[in-house]
């Protein structure tokens, strides 16, 4: 009889190289649990940004109640779902069905994405986020980030529309994508497109409140500019809700809808509806961002910056080449290691 496994977590505090302001508030710092299983077999990750609602120390009492009485591992893929359950928080959840697929991939000396028999993960670049702060000061980062081709800008202030100028000033080449984190008013946002078509603003990303699908649905019908869904993609069922209110994306991430495989299912589903993909992430470390870049084949847009918005990153996984394009590491599993794994060889 197989022998039960060990599981440990640990809280890490992500010190961000700039403060990050949200039309929610401001953090300086975020916290995120590091999940792995004794022998470091497989790791996972789970974290969720304050303004979802959730309480982190309830990650550990899920985890708590699943290792009570020894925790015999899935054989296969097809045994992960049952494994996990449906019980939990969804980024708890996460963490554990990334446990689980590492270690799988791992025993089959495979790249995730390339167990779960998916495409080789493009070169893709990834936007990389400015908060909201001055006009000023956003351009002036938009200068700094000049080697990067795809910028997504934080909005939701009163200076919504001076930012934008400033930074497409700053950066007159730049693909420039918006997201309000469901900060403006459906008039706000009606008075706000005409000029964002003249600015050549390449995405709309969660313009109106986590209930406002039909108002969504009703802004994209008035501009060729995609807006996609953030806050109101948290289920499989929401996908259904808004392809029919007639928005043009969706931006999935694997802390909110609970692990890559749930990811997948919304992905599928999502294209069949005639939706585009964004892969997104939360502040997170490279565990969590590598694991969502196993999927990057099958997304038309990538926001998988997290990593570079940290200054402590415990690992090493996804590299960004000098263009922002992401390269996913061929070693077995996720293919994260620790860093000084790296340092010291």
């Amino acid at each position: 009889m197989a022998t039960p496994s060990i599981l440990h977590w640990q809280r890490l505090t992500l010190v961000l190289r700039h403060p990050f302001r949200l039309s929610y508030g401001v953090s300086e710092t975020r916290h995120t649990y590091w999940l792995r299983l004794e022998d470091d077999l497989g790791w996972g990750e789970a974290t969720l940004p304050p303004y979802y609602g959730v309480d982190l120390n309830t990650f550990e009492a899920f985890w708590e109640q699943r290792a009570r009485g020894g925790l015999y591992l899935p054989r296969s893929l097809e045994e992960v779902p049952a494994w996990v359950g449906d019980e939990g928080s969804a980024a708890a959840r996460c963490a554990l069905e990334m446990v689980a697929l590492d270690y799988l991939a791992r025993q089959a000396g495979q790249p995730l994405y390339r167990w779960l028999d998916l495409p080789a993960p493009p070169r893709l670049p990834t936007s990389v986020t400015i908060a909201i702060d001055t006009p000023d000061a956003m351009a002036d980062m938009a200068w700094r980030m000049r080697a990067y081709p795809v910028l997504k800008l934080k909005l939701g202030s009163p200076e919504d529309l001076a930012c934008l100028e400033a930074v497409r000033s700053a950066r007159p080449d730049a693909e420039i994508r918006v997201d309000a984190n469901a900060g403006w008013t459906p008039d706000e946002a009606k008075t706000y497109l005409p000029r964002l078509e003249a600015l050549g603003i390449a995405m709309i990303e969660q313009p109106l409140p986590k209930a406002a699908i039909a108002e969504m649905g009703q802004l994209q019908a008035m501009t060729h500019i995609p807006i996609v869904a953030d806050e109101s993609l948290q289920t499989y069922a929401d996908v259904e809700a808004l392809a029919a209110a007639g928005v043009r994306g969706v931006n999935v991430k694997l802390m909110k809808t609970g692990g890559v495989l749930n990811a997948l299912r919304i992905i599928r589903r999502a294209r069949e509806l005639g939706l585009n993909i964004l892969l997104g992430c939360m502040i997170e470390t490279s565990l969590g961002t590598t694991a969502m870049a196993h999927l990057a084949a099958l997304a038309d847009w990538l926001d998988l910056d997290a990593p570079l918005l940290i200054a402590n990153d415990p690992f090493e996984g996804l590299v960004y080449d000098a263009e922002g394009r992401i390269h996913v590491p061929e070693r077995p599993g996720i293919g994260v290691i620790l860093r000084q794994e790296v340092e010291h060889g």
